[in-house]
């Protein structure tokens, strides 16, 4: 193939109006995806601060408010947006799936907005959930809207769209546009567009940036200091891969379970027949736990971390398995939230518990470990797990311990079952098989709430079901 000269290949490059407007397009609606992840996360902390304020008023309060406000947001969901609930991440990975007029049903403006107000109402009501998996199905949602924009005969697709946008939502949430980048890899596609993929990277990072500009370049849960290790953290660390690969991998297991309907329990068909009722029995449980263990397990998370991580461990020898619940239960609800958070949240505490019981003075690398065990356990994306977890720590000193605990956990959680996101997304598309039951049936109500309804079982009225 003959070598073009520099100014042919340059006046080329420059002549094509069609590359220049679809790169200016995309890079917009990059920065307009980075805004509405700012905007998911101002409204999301005002929630959380409103709700703080409310508990502080009255101990008792989230004992009515929690199950209200989770009935309503559930009630709201499911008869405006019903593909707006649960965490969002699935929501992408099925419209990834579906051919080009069928994708609306999971990504659009309309659920982005639906996401947003719906993730802020479940945080105002208490629930352990956080807002960065909600965050790609918003950003996917404002990219996948560019393609009305394109001119034709583009290189960039529907596909590289929603998998940028999805990717600029971990980039923006964590402040993470590394993060973002891998998370589109390793989770949403392994086949990026040779001839726009730089271009799509390019768009994650501007989002990640947007993010940085107006919120500084730092974390939620703040930063770890870890100046040096020694072989005596060994034995420690293991101990938290195990628990948190064992305990990760329970997560996910029992998340498939419950939110693909595969249980023939009383509570399962409770929820197929009663969802609002047992949203708001899901809320009271969850108000119960937070409760009992003093506000510690409500809310995301972000708070009892950051003071694990500051070294003031406030909470109780209980707060693991309870964490643990109730976001289980916050989930089950069918309540707009992610996992992200609260699974950083469960392994910190895993951490900090395996270094009070082993005496190691290396609370706050044993904390690390935890974080990225029980989040690649959960979701079994190590890679992504370990990028989030590092741009926490103060240098390099735990890379190679975090990755390798990442990449123990996940193989750990493969033993116990399939990967998260996957299985509820083909549980969505009508492909039970792949969520590990053999209920074939697909209606509508199962592929947008991600619960099979058996017709023959099922046969209240609308109006019951509320």
């Amino acid at each position: 193939m003959r070598e073009r000269p520099i100014p042919e290949a340059l006046r080329e490059e420059l002549s094509d109006w069609r590359r220049w407007a679809a790169r200016g397009v995309v890079l917009v609606f990059a920065a307009l995806s980075g805004l509405s992840v700012v905007a998911l996360t101002w409204l999301g902390e005002q929630a959380l601060e409103g709700f703080a304020a409310l508990q502080t008023h009255a101990w008792w309060s989230p004992l009515l408010w929690t199950p209200l406000c989770t009935a309503f947001v559930v009630w709201a969901v499911r008869r405006a947006c019903p593909s707006a609930a649960g965490s969002g991440i699935p929501q992408v990975l099925a419209a990834l799936e579906l051919p080009r007029e069928e994708r609306g049903r999971f990504v659009s403006l309309k659920l982005s907005l639906a996401k947003i107000l719906g993730t802020a109402g479940s945080l105002a009501a208490g629930l352990s959930v956080g807002r960065e998996g909600p965050s790609v199905q918003v950003a996917a949602g404002v990219m996948h809207h560019a393609r009305r924009w394109l001119p034709d005969r583009t290189a960039i697709n529907e596909h590289g769209l929603m998998v940028a946008g999805g990717a600029a939502g971990v980039a923006a949430a964590f402040n993470t546009p590394l993060g973002g980048v891998l998370f589109a890899i390793e989770e949403l596609t392994r086949k990026p567009e040779q001839r726009s993929s730089g271009l799509l990277m390019a768009a994650i990072v501007l989002a990640g940036l947007i993010a940085v500009s107006i919120y500084g370049n730092n974390t939620y849960f703040g930063v770890m200091q870890v100046t040096s290790l020694s072989w005596s953290l060994l034995l420690p660390g293991l101990l938290v891969v195990l628990l948190s690969g064992l305990l990760g991998g329970l997560f996910s297991r029992l998340l498939i379970r419950s939110l693909t309907g595969t249980g023939r329990d009383t509570f399962s068909q409770w929820r197929r027949r009663h969802p609002v009722r047992f949203a708001a029995g899901c809320g009271f449980a969850v108000a119960l736990i937070g409760v009992a263990s003093q506000g510690a397990t409500l809310g995301s998370g972000y708070q009892p971390t950051r003071l694990l991580l500051e070294g003031h461990d406030t909470t109780s020898v209980l707060y693991v398995p309870l964490r643990f619940i109730a976001t289980w239960l916050s989930s089950w609800s069918g309540a707009p939230g992610g996992i992200f958070a609260p699974c950083l949240a469960i392994g910190a505490g895993i951490g900090s518990d395996v270094a009070s019981w082993t005496g190691h003075p290396a609370a706050t690398a044993l904390i690390a470990l935890g974080m990225v065990g029980f989040l690649a356990a959960a979701t079994q994306t190590p890679i992504t797990a370990f990028i989030i977890v590092m741009e926490m720590v103060d240098g390099h000193t735990m890379v190679l311990s975090l990755m390798a605990c990442a990449l123990l956990t996940s193989g750990l959680s493969r033993l116990l079952g399939p990967s998260l996101y996957p299985a509820l997304a083909a549980h969505m598309l009508g492909r039970p098989e792949s969520a590990g039951h053999e209920d074939t049936t697909a209606t509508s109500e199962s592929i947008v709430t991600g619960q099979p309804i058996d017709a023959k079982q099922d046969t209240s009225t609308p109006a019951e079901r509320q």
